[in-house]
């Protein structure tokens, strides 16, 4: 059931547990991400800054479930995505993912952006012709503004 929050996390919170001592049996905390709420409405641009290693990628990788949250929700579009798995996931993962600061990481300098958005449609089986994927593509950049 669609809602006007697209994004919604509550308490979400993800530890990392390091072993310690001679044989490992300890366990060393590392709070990555601690109790954090927000929501992302539809059609909104949202953009996460903080200072290195404060929990910025960790908290993408948790709400794109490359890392399971150790607690708290991820709502998407009103379906609580905290606990899927596998191939529960893969229609979600088509419709979320993070866009690093560094475009170099994230794009090829070399190819335009309607060629970058049109290989991660083939990725995703998004169109059924190339003609049809690069339709979509322009219709996504004028969306947002480029053209």
């Amino acid at each position: 059931m669609p809602t006007d929050k697209l994004l919604e996390l509550e308490g979400l919170t993800k530890y990392f547990y390091k072993p310690m001592g001679l044989l490992g049996r300890r366990k060393q905390v590392v709070q990555s991400v601690d109790h954090v709420s927000l929501h992302i409405l539809r059609h909104e641009t949202f953009g996460l800054v903080g200072e290195s290693g404060c929990g910025k990628s960790t908290l993408g990788r948790t709400i794109t479930r490359l890392y399971k949250p150790t607690e708290g929700k991820i709502l998407y579009d009103g379906t609580d995505i905290s606990h899927l798995t596998g191939p529960q996931l893969l229609p979600y993962r088509k419709r979320i993912q993070m866009i690093f600061q560094d475009p170099y990481s994230s794009l090829d300098p070399r190819k335009t952006a309607s060629y970058s958005i049109e290989e991660a449609m083939k990725v995703h089986h998004i169109g059924d012709t190339a003609r049809e994927r690069r339709q979509k593509a322009l219709e996504y950049l004028q969306e947002v503004g480029l053209d």
